[in-house]
């Protein structure tokens, strides 16, 4: 289980591309196995001395090829181990197990006239060349095995700000016949408020409950209760950059039974103005307390130029829940300085 000799000492060895080993031989020294920032293992190689001389040429442990002792010793055959940790890797492990020999066809044909120019195709017997079943794979198909399959079904519902629904159209469209789309005023958010009207089962589901007991019919544009079979809802993910979206996500994941987008922003029987006022107002967001409390202390020894700058630094991460709570909430010595240094 050693690998080569290359590199310098076998410029010819197969697997020398470009004047360097494809395999990345010899590896490197390590006391410890540790895995790199690719999620490739780096195996534990001591640097103690020995070797084994191979065409000529000393290896070392650089060069041994991971092993299992008792595989190699059971089966008397060259065996790779590697610490499978990857999706790939299972991937390529699965794909081996149905691709089956090679194969490869041999036929003799008469050499065509000098003269003769046109080549025939023959195009029922190049499919059949083509398409070929080795003998794993047909077994696979006899038995009826599953090729592929995810269970259970993951249906990812959308949802978007009043009037921001998506729109398809086409370049010669005419702008009426866009917004009389049937998909414009029935998307699939939409059709989950409409459904929450009228339906008292609906209003006992958070949005990504949904899929478990409805069916979105597309020909349909609507909800229908699910009568077969099992999904879960998974919502679309937003970054918190996107602003009132970021927020409404939030909101879906936490009420139920919502008729409007007014309901989506009721707490406690008063409508807020944002998204982000009704997020903060049920607790979901983090309090600003710890920023505040930043800004009061670099007050006392701070310049305004620095208040202006600590301030502006926590507008740009994005992560203050109500940047004008925080900027009201100190009291006015940092204001003053603000003021000075505008004036």
């Amino acid at each position: 289980m050693m690998h080569g000799p290359c590199g310098s000492d076998n410029p010819k060895c197969p697997c020398m591309i470009d004047n360097k080993c494809s395999k990345n031989f010899p590896k490197t020294f390590t006391e410890h196995t540790s895995v790199d920032e690719n999620g490739y293992p780096i195996y534990r190689r001591h640097n103690d001395g020995s070797f084994v001389e191979k065409s000529g040429v000393k290896l070392d442990n650089r060069s041994v090829v991971p092993y299992h002792k008792l595989l190699l010793k059971r089966y008397q055959a060259h065996i790779n181990v590697e610490w499978c940790n990857q999706g790939a890797s299972i991937k390529y492990l699965f794909k081996y197990i149905n691709k089956g020999p090679d194969r490869a066809t041999v036929a003799v044909v008469p050499s065509n006239n000098a003269d003769d120019n046109d080549d025939v195709v023959d195009e029922i017997k190049n499919y059949y060349d083509c398409r070929y079943l080795s003998a794993c794979e047909a077994s696979w198909r006899i038995f009826k095995f599953d090729i592929h399959f995810r269970t259970p079904s993951v249906v990812r519902v959308p949802f978007h700000l009043p009037g921001q629904q998506n729109v398809v159209y086409g370049a010669e469209d005419d702008i009426e016949d866009v917004l009389n789309k049937q998909s414009v005023s029935s998307s699939m958010f939409l059709a989950w408020v409409e459904c929450n009207e009228h339906n008292k089962e609906a209003r006992k589901l958070y949005y990504v409950e949904f899929p478990t007991k409805f069916v979105w019919k597309l020909k349909d544009r609507c909800w229908k209760p699910r009568e077969k079979g099992f999904s879960i809802g998974r919502i679309h993910t937003v970054s918190p950059n996107v602003g009132e979206a970021y927020f409404l996500r939030i909101l879906l994941n936490k009420v139920k039974g919502l008729k409007c987008f007014a309901d989506i922003r009721t707490v406690n029987g008063h409508v807020c103005a944002t998204f982000r006022e009704a997020c903060y107002a049920l607790g979901l967001l983090e309090d600003d307390r710890e920023y505040i409390d930043a800004i009061e202390k670099a007050n006392h020894s701070g310049s305004g130029y620095y208040l202006c700058y600590l301030f502006a630094t926590m507008l740009k991460s994005n992560s203050l829940s109500r940047p004008y709570f925080v900027w009201k909430k100190p009291g006015n010595i940092y204001q003053m300085k603000f003021s000075t240094i505008n004036n």
